[in-house]
């Protein structure tokens, strides 16, 4: 699918971006401001950083603490008040549903979807001895690698990128699993050992795009960002959305999805839906000829239905008891 050409807004004066502090959240502002600056020369663009309590909170599972949404909600708050005029995030880490008030403005080009197999110790888990220990706090990756590996052991990983990398250097896990898009990114490329096909792990919904959000009021801001959207992967992410919104997919659910585009505007997507530790997964994949929003959410409940049809229902309710 190509992206039309959009027209350009009137320059902004200035333009405040809220980000997180780590080294891959201020990377993907930086690229973000960039692209602003380069749009309109004459506009002051800075960056507002911060520390979220998605970060503060590391000795826990995201989905013990309140989900990925631990990871916006302080930038939210810049944008309430004032203090920003934009958010960037890790599309992955926005929550389904937005509090009122809010609107995610667009979605930017995405990477490289897949995960990333990091390790000195072994080209891929595939080829780890049995008890083996793999680092991932994803309830989707435990479920999808104990499916195929159920004799290794799975230990949560939390903490930034470069956090991640120090557990493993320092021999705490025999490999760990990690969005591609961020080592990239990073310039950490040199790293990845082995790039996972989604026929082995479909990656988050989401993953590897890049989402812009405003207050829903900012009608100025949102015309000035419209340059940055990038249709194809607004409307893959979006069906992926949507099924997750459909099945009320947070961190707490073993959730992959994956749309990608073939022939043109024919949108094809993959979901997985299971227990973290392997024993049950519902699979569905569903196609249809996307060119806007409403079809592309479309396909998404459609996805959800047939997940539905198979036994979600009783599974997402043997998730919740799980989750406690």
């Amino acid at each position: 699918m190509q992206t039309e050409p959009l027209s350009r807004a009137a320059s902004p004066r200035r333009l405040v971006i809220a980000t997180r502090e780590s080294r891959l959240a201020l990377w993907q502002a930086e690229h973000v401001q960039a692209r602003l600056r380069a749009l309109y020369p004459d506009c002051v663009v800075e960056l507002n950083g911060m520390t979220t309590r998605g970060d503060q909170i590391l000795d826990r599972a995201l989905s013990k603490v309140g989900g990925k949404g631990l990871f916006v909600k302080e930038l939210e708050q810049a944008l309430a008040d004032g203090s920003a005029d934009l958010a960037v995030h890790s599309l992955k880490d926005v929550p389904m549903e937005l509090p009122e008030g809010f609107a995610l403005a667009l979605v930017m080009e995405r990477e490289d979807a897949r995960d990333a197999w990091v390790s000195a110790r072994a080209p891929h888990f595939g080829a780890l001895p049995a008890g083996a220990v793999v680092g991932t706090s994803s309830l989707r990756r435990e479920m999808q690698i104990r499916a195929l590996r159920p004799d290794l052991r799975i230990v949560p990983l939390r903490g930034n990128l470069d956090t991640r990398l120090r557990k493993l250097d320092a021999g705490e896990y025999d490999g760990i699993v990690l969005a591609a898009a961020g080592l990239k990114r990073l310039g950490l490329e040199q790293r990845i050992r082995a790039l996972l096909d989604t026929d082995e792990l479909l990656p988050a919904v989401g993953q590897a795009a890049l989402g812009i959000e405003i207050r829903a009021a900012r009608a100025d801001t949102l015309a000035a960002l419209a340059p940055l959207r990038h249709l194809p992967s607004e409307l893959a992410a979006g069906a992926e959305r949507a099924l997750a919104r459909r099945l009320g997919g947070s961190c707490s659910t073993p959730l992959g999805a994956h749309a990608q585009w073939h022939d043109g505007a024919r949108l094809v997507l993959r979901a997985r839906l299971g227990l973290p530790d392997g024993s049950r997964m519902l699979r569905v994949e569903v196609a249809a000829e996307v060119r806007a929003a409403a079809e592309a959410e479309a396909l998404g409940e459609r996805a959800a239905q047939a997940l539905y049809g198979q036994g979600a229902e009783a599974l997402l309710a043997e998730l919740a008891a799980l989750a406690g």
